[in-house]
């Protein structure tokens, strides 16, 4: 790659929309689930695993379950996705709805 199609790579990477919406932890061995927000969606599955393997999780009881299962036993799932053009003013109180509809359809805890 030459330098001008790198600078051409970093600044469409840099351009692109992040997608924000609802997700969930989900321990196949136990059966529990999580729940949050994101206004990133594809950066939050390498945040929490980092935090869950450094022990540095804030979500102790999530943090718990990943201490005692491991790993592999963890998948996360892009639950739902707001659309590109959703009111930047309204997305919050959109996400924390979405949030709480889909914690009472997995019985979750939040995030």
């Amino acid at each position: 790659m030459d330098k001008q199609d790198r600078k051409t790579a970093i600044a469409q990477y840099k351009e692109r929309k992040s997608a924000c919406g609802i997700y969930a932890m989900i321990c196949t061995a136990t059966g529990e689930a999580w729940v949050g927000t994101s206004r990133n969606l594809e950066a939050q599955k390498n945040s929490l695993w980092f935090t869950l393997n450094t022990g540095s999780c804030q979500f102790r009881a999530l943090q718990k379950v990943w201490n005692e299962q491991g790993e592999r036993e963890f998948r996360f799932e892009e639950l739902d996705r707001l659309k590109d053009d959703f009111s930047a003013l309204l997305r919050s109180d959109e996400l924390h709805k979405r949030q709480k509809l889909w914690l009472e359809r997995l019985q979750a805890l939040p995030l």
